[in-house]
C-alpha cells in the first residue's frame, strides 16, 4: 500500500484538532485512533522521541505505519530527535502527511524543510519554550506550519507554560505580514482551561493528548469540548 503523505491531504479546516497518541492506550491504539476520528479529529499527533534530544523514548516509524494502517486522517509527525534529516525519508514512506523537526536540531534548516516537501509531505518547524521567536524568521517562508512548544518536549500531562501565549501572538504577527497560510500549532497543556486563549493569540492547530485520550467521559467527550471553544 502506497503511503499516504501527499502534502494535498491536508485539509483546510478553520481550527485543528490533533489529538497525540502519546497520551491514548497503546494496547487499544486502533481503536483510540477510531474513536478520535469518529469524534471529529482533524489530524493524529505522533510524537517521536530519541532519548537524547528529549529525555524521553517514545516511538518510531513502526507506530506511524501502524497509525496509517488505522486512519486516513493526516498523520502530524513531531520529531523531537537529534539529526531528524537521516529519518525523513523513512517517516515519510511509513505515511506521515506533516514531518515537523525543531529549529534546535536542524544547523540546515531551510534545506531540511525543502527536503521534507520534495518527499511529498508538509514540512513543520519547531521552537521550544527557551528558544527566542527570531530562530524562525528566515524560513517561515518555507514552513508550513509553525508549532510552538507550550511545555519542555519530553513528557506528556505537563503544566502549560503561560508565556507561550506571547510567543504565539509574535508568530501570528511574522506570518501575516509575511501573508503566510501556515498554520500555527500549539502543542503542551492544550485543555478547557487554556484553549481559548490559545486561539485569541493567533493559533490554528492544537495538539491534544491528555484532554482528549484521558478525559474522564471518554475521547468524545475530550475532542467535543475543545470543539465547543473553537466554534
Amino acid at each position: 500500500r502506497s503511503p499516504l503523505c501527499r502534502r494535498e491531504q491536508i485539509q483546510m479546516t478553520k481550527y485543528i484538532i490533533a489529538p497525540s497518541i502519546l497520551a491514548s492506550d497503546m494496547t487499544q491504539l486502533g481503536n483510540e485512533i477510531a474513536a478520535a476520528e469518529s469524534a471529529g479529529a482533524d489530524w493524529i499527533h505522533v510524537d517521536v522521541m530519541d532519548g537524547r534530544f528529549v529525555p524521553n523514548i517514545t516511538m518510531g516509524q513502526f507506530i506511524v505505519e501502524a497509525c496509517r494502517r488505522v486512519t486516513g486522517l493526516p498523520l502530524d509527525v513531531h520529531l523531537m530527535i537529534e539529526k531528524p534529516e537521516e529519518h525523513l525519508e523513512t517517516f515519510a514512506k511509513a505515511g506521515a502527511s506533516t514531518l515537523t523537526v525543531h529549529v534546535e536540531t536542524c544547523p540546515h534548516l531551510h534545506r531540511t524543510l525543502q527536503y521534507i516537501k520534495s518527499l511529498g509531505c508538509k514540512a513543520g518547524v519547531v521552537l521550544n519554550p527557551g528558544t527566542p521567536v527570531g530562530a524562525l524568521e528566515a524560513v517561515l517562508g518555507e514552513a508550513d506550519l509553525v508549532l510552538v512548544m507550550s511545555v519542555n518536549p519530553g513528557f506528556g500531562g505537563q503544566k502549560f507554560i503561560p508565556e507561550s501565549l506571547a510567543r504565539i501572538k509574535e508568530i501570528r504577527k511574522m506570518l501575516e505580514a509575511l501573508g503566510s497560510s501556515a498554520w500555527l500549532e500549539v502543542d503542551g497543556g492544550v485543555s478547557v482551561e487554556t484553549v481559548a486563549q490559545l486561539k485569541e493569540a493567533g493559533a490554528t492547530a492544537f495538539v491534544a493528548g491528555t484532554s482528549v485520550f484521558k478525559h474522564p467521559q471518554g475521547i468524545e467527550a475530550g475532542i467535543k469540548v475543545l470543539r465547543d471553544y473553537l466554534k
